[in-house]
């Protein structure tokens, strides 16, 4: 499956432009950790970007559903089970890069986009100690775990500000493609 049929499934049940944008952010993200790693930039675009493709229709199970929906694909079951592994509690252990950068990201992309609304550069010059700053402002973002967001990053074996700067640098990147096609992670 390619990025513009992966794109085509997300829509079929992904109806709302939140959940839409923040899977093109973890998309995004996933990328720019497969650049980082020296890993398949298209897979792990399209773990990104297909992670949440149940969470609407069934957020109470979110991910178990995720197989059903990709059935017909072609994604072999490690790509399945990837998704399957970036659930609070997974039934597939995180035992492979592309699932722990897939934990890692998933809300930390969406914390990044809430940091850069509220510049006035947005991305441009955003750093760790912006993102650190509103990680400790327990009003910021209220329902983020904060904890997890710093586990998930250890478990990788990654430092804050190199987490961060991969994460922006995939999100700049990957906004100025989509504003090329007239849209935005920024709303």
């Amino acid at each position: 499956m390619n990025r513009e049929e992966a794109v085509e499934l997300l829509k079929e049940h992904v109806k709302t432009d939140r959940v839409y944008r923040h899977s093109l952010a973890v998309e995004a993200a996933m990328i720019a950790y497969a650049k980082k790693f020296g890993e398949d930039t298209d897979r792990w675009g399209l773990l990104g970007l297909l992670h949440d493709l149940d969470f609407e229709k069934f957020p109470e199970v979110h991910p178990a559903k995720a197989p059903e929906l990709l059935a017909d694909t072609g994604f072999d079951q490690t790509f399945v089970d990837s998704i399957l592994s970036h659930g609070i509690d997974p039934d597939v252990p995180r035992d492979l890069m592309e699932r722990k950068a897939l934990h890692a990201v998933d809300e930390m992309a969406s914390f990044i986009i809430a940091v850069a609304l509220m510049r006035p550069t947005k991305f441009e010059g955003l750093k760790a100690k912006s993102v650190k700053k509103k990680m400790k402002d327990k009003a910021f973002a209220r329902a983020v775990n904060r904890e997890e967001l710093v586990s998930s990053m250890e478990d990788m074996g990654v430092e804050f500000a190199d987490h961060i700067d991969t994460i922006v640098s995939g999100l700049k990147e990957h906004e100025s493609m989509l504003n090329e096609q007239g849209y935005s992670l920024l709303g």
